[in-house]
């Protein structure tokens, strides 16, 4: 890998500030504890074009104490990976959680054309019970990102809060990011492809320790 330009500083819980959307929330529900924000050549490497799942998985390690978090070591990957740009996707995510010891992650597969209208009351609850962000990434949409909340109503209105890790360079703080909409509320309807199937990794606590972040 080539390394484009300098590291920077890795912000702190970058959503909040926000406003709601629309006219206010009937059902609001956010993850709970603390997170890191990754993003395209934070660490100085240069990973547009591949690395969005990547960065959205060092975020899910960085839950729930938002703290950082290195490159484990992989005892057994498949021969010509390490070092290579291959795009890694939830299932992958989920298996690396689950290997180095980071939360729980549980997967769950929306398919093409269902959209995540029908998942909304699984994330509602899963943020509502204390749950972290969720990873998601699909075929059609090959874009990862991270989910942070939903916002269900009033009436049928509903709104997901969406940080993407597409951004390149070095953002000072969370309202340069918050206005060039790298971290912002989306709604559901528009903001996922529905020609494209979705996966979900939705991170929990699997520890004590972790749990003791959340208080």
């Amino acid at each position: 890998f080539t390394a484009a330009i300098a590291p920077c500083a890795l912000l702190k819980d970058v959503h909040l500030g926000l406003a709601l959307p629309g006219r206010g929330p009937t059902r609001l529900a956010l993850l709970s504890g603390h997170y890191l924000y990754y993003h395209y050549g934070c660490d100085g490497v240069d990973d547009r074009g591949w690395g969005c799942g990547y960065r959205t998985l060092q975020t899910l390690f960085s839950w729930p104490e938002g703290l950082p978090v290195g490159v484990p070591e992989l005892g057994a990957v498949p021969p010509g990976f390490r070092g290579s740009q291959s795009w890694i996707g939830c299932v992958e995510a989920s298996l690396c959680l689950d290997h180095f010891g980071g939360p729980q992650g549980r997967l769950c597969h929306v398919p093409r054309g269902a959209g995540l209208h029908g998942e909304l009351e699984r994330l509602y609850s899963h943020f509502a019970g204390g749950g972290g962000p969720v990873m998601v990434g699909g075929d059609a949409d090959a874009q990862s990102k991270a989910l942070l909340g939903v916002c269900l109503g009033p009436g049928t209105e509903a709104y997901v809060l969406v940080l993407d890790p597409h951004c390149w360079g070095a953002p000072k703080n969370p309202s340069e990011l918050q206005a060039a909409g790298w971290v912002g509320w989306q709604e559901v309807s528009t903001a996922f492809d529905p020609h494209s199937f979705y996966n979900l990794c939705m991170t929990s606590c699997n520890s004590e320790e972790q749990n003791r972040a959340l208080d």
